[in-house]
């Protein structure tokens, strides 16, 4: 099937885009190409076009800002489903709604252009609303299941409302990895000024500006209770170890680095840091990141 040609046929209106390429599209640099990248403008819309993915039996995955992930080499014959253009921001007193493309940036702006405060952890962070949803994005000082209230999302192309309990937050895991789509959801903030949101916005900045520079993924494994992954890989004498064109950063042990050859590369030296930890420590490290597709 022509996979591209089939969506355009059946969802004239829907944007797509052919021979879809992760490499330029993550923050790692490296990947493959997918058969399509499709592009619904709403919430309906995506429901309806989850539902004939399904029934067609059509592979896809979601993709948002493409920080926390690790695409594969080679051809997916499948769809990349963005949320890009979902991108409403309102506001209603404390409460304040983002759709699934808002971008972290855009979201930290428009709080503070209305003195709402309680979403600066996110400042710096390269994100999606939806990604950042989905994977329980954040910093130690905060995670986006503290400010949800409620997500409405996709569920086998169905439309439905999430509570904050229905989501199963962790650390970076909650239910929606499980294949249910993000379309939009719903923040609890709080009135503040704008010296504060100023100062907490500056605060993470800076904290961001001292992380490894280049191709990366941001933190590649969560941090067991009481421990720090990057430690631990550290102790372990595998910083700057490299294999192919991926290496692990020299300043934060957490990161590998990619000089955007191979997807293969940066997935081999995942696993061996995982496995060295492992045999030396006996700590079974969780991966952060996400696998594609």
């Amino acid at each position: 099937m022509d996979i591209f040609a089939f969506l355009k046929n059946r969802f004239p209106r829907l944007k797509t885009e052919r021979n879809f390429s992760f490499a330029k599209h993550t923050t790692i640099g490296v990947g493959g190409v997918a058969a399509v990248a499709v592009y619904p403008a709403s919430t309906e819309e995506a429901a309806e076009l989850l539902a004939v993915l399904r029934r067609e039996k059509i592979p896809y995955c979601f993709l948002g800002a493409g920080a926390n992930v690790l695409p594969r080499d080679g051809q997916f014959e499948g769809a990349v489903v963005r949320f890009t253009r979902i991108d409403g921001l309102y506001a209603d007193g404390n409460l304040l709604y983002a759709g699934a493309g808002v971008t972290g940036g855009a979201l930290c702006r428009f709080a503070a252009a209305r003195l709402l405060g309680g979403v600066e952890f996110l400042t710096g962070i390269p994100m999606t609303v939806g990604g950042a949803t989905a994977m329980n994005a954040g910093v130690r000082e905060g995670h986006m299941s503290d400010v949800i209230l409620r997500v409405v999302g996709v569920e086998e192309g169905k439309i439905r409302t999430f509570s904050a309990s229905d989501c199963a937050f962790r650390e970076k895991d909650s239910v929606f990895l499980g294949g249910i789509a993000v379309t939009g959801v719903y923040l609890g903030v709080k009135e503040s000024v704008a010296e504060q949101i100023a100062r907490e916005s500056c605060y993470f900045r800076t904290r961001r500006a001292a992380l490894p520079k280049g191709r990366s993924m941001g933190c590649v494994f969560v941090n067991p209770q009481g421990e720090s992954a990057g430690r631990l890989i550290e102790q372990c004498g595998l910083k700057g170890a490299r294999i192919g064109g991926a290496y692990i950063s020299e300043l934060h042990a957490n990161f590998i680095l990619s000089d955007g050859k191979s997807a293969e590369d940066v997935a081999r030296l995942i696993d061996l840091a995982a496995r060295t930890v492992k045999e030396k420590t006996g700590i079974a490290l969780r991966e952060e990141i996400r696998r594609l597709p």
